[in-house]
């Protein structure tokens, strides 16, 4: 026996919520940052008296935060901050802007102590939980006027202990995505806000105190269940796992206000798989054919998907290094979320359930699985009726 589309898209829906933060958690996620935001802010920097923005950006700005998978075990949330100077990239230098944040946060005791060696863009703050259940707080330093109608920033880039500038627009992202996510959201808000407050009334009292970050539509619930499944496919090889940029990039141009999980990702995931011919037959692309073009592979064999707040930077400037092996990583992955997603549809309970597990988690699934798939009916004894009962039989007849 198998189980309904409407049962699946629940079952899809049911584990993208354990996949997610929770309301408690994402209220106590920003006062942590809020935190480190004032501590920045208030601090004094040598050659610079002007104003920081400091705001969330990626997974946690978009609503599509899921907590990372790896070598199949649960880790800590990435929350990512950027703390940006206002000046002139010219005016200043990437390293200076870097140790600024750095040492500033070294300043505080319990900063200090939570504080991870520096990576090539960010401070990280590792928090921890008693549920397990904790925090890497990558902060971003950068310099640049996105107040102006979400105009790009220059972001520190640390290589081979040279430090330089590299471009972003992450409040333009995030403008851009809301857009394409606006009318589905606009479906949803208020009954999810509603529930929200139901469920968590302690973290928020009345419905309007509930933060629009914590609300999903059909098109973020993809997006997180693309994640999870990305991680666990490519446990162990996540060298050329498809990046959550081109993943969340993709899927937002493509959805098409489609008002289930199931639903947005058989669509997303049909228009994508019209491009593995692009790495089958090396051919140029057909508009006409695949996904509006938003996958490119270009004349001299190079690929292209760019960034829809500025075309100049290119998310798949890595995918024809090593023979493509980034490029044929994501058509791979492409296949397997049809099978995983789609085709499995067709397959009994069982079969559906051991995929769902190993594609998204044993824990998550089983959490969900009696609350959104039936039963299957206990048949009982077949009855038969007799009109015409014979005589019975007896002796001397």
């Amino acid at each position: 026996m198998t189980i309904s589309i409407n049962n699946f898209s629940q079952l899809l829906e049911e584990v993208a919520k354990e996949l997610d933060i929770s309301p408690s958690k994402y209220k106590l996620a920003v006062s942590r940052y809020e935190s480190v935001a004032t501590w920045l802010n208030d601090g004094e920097y040598e050659n610079f008296d002007g104003k920081i923005n400091i705001y969330p950006q990626g997974s946690f700005r978009l609503g599509t935060v899921v907590r990372p998978i790896r070598e199949q075990t649960e880790k800590d949330y990435d929350i990512d901050l950027v703390c940006e100077f206002e000046e002139h990239a010219s005016a200043t230098q990437a390293g200076i802007v870097k140790h600024r944040v750095g040492n500033r946060l070294k300043e505080h005791t319990t900063y200090k102590e939570m504080l991870d060696e520096e990576g090539r863009r960010c401070w990280t703050l590792l928090y921890s939980e008693q549920d397990g259940a904790g925090f890497h707080l990558d902060v971003l330093p950068s310099s640049g006027f996105s107040t102006v109608n979400y105009s790009p920033i220059s972001i520190t880039h640390k290589e081979n202990e040279k430090y330089s500038w590299a471009s972003s627009n992450p409040k333009g992202y995030a403008a851009w995505f809301e857009e394409r996510n606006v009318n589905a959201y606009r479906l949803v808000a208020l009954d999810q806000k509603r529930m929200i407050s139901n469920s968590f009334s302690d973290v928020y009292a009345k419905v309007d105190d509930v933060p629009d970050q914590l609300i999903r539509t059909p098109l973020q619930r993809a997006i997180q269940l693309m994640k999870r499944h990305r991680d666990m496919r490519f446990n162990g090889n996540n060298k050329h796992a498809p990046i959550s940029m081109i993943m969340t990039t993709l899927a937002a141009h493509l959805y098409d206000n489609e008002t289930n999980v199931y639903d947005a990702l058989t669509n997303i995931v049909n228009k994508l798989s019209a491009h593995t011919r692009l790495l089958e037959n090396k051919a140029m692309l057909d508009e006409r054919l695949s996904a509006r073009g938003l996958i490119k592979r270009l004349a001299d064999g190079t690929w292209y998907i760019g960034n829809p707040t500025n075309p100049n930077e290119n998310f798949a400037d890595r995918w024809h290094e090593e023979g493509n092996a980034r490029a044929k990583a994501f058509f791979q992955w492409i296949e397997w979320l049809k099978q995983d997603f789609l085709a499995v549809t067709q397959r009994d309970r069982d079969s559906i359930r051991f995929t769902l597990e190993a594609c998204l988690g044993k824990s998550a699934v089983g959490k969900v699985w009696s609350k959104c798939v039936p039963s299957p009916a206990v048949q009982e004894p077949t009855k038969v009726n007799i009109s015409r009962p014979a005589k019975p039989w007896r002796s001397g007849e």
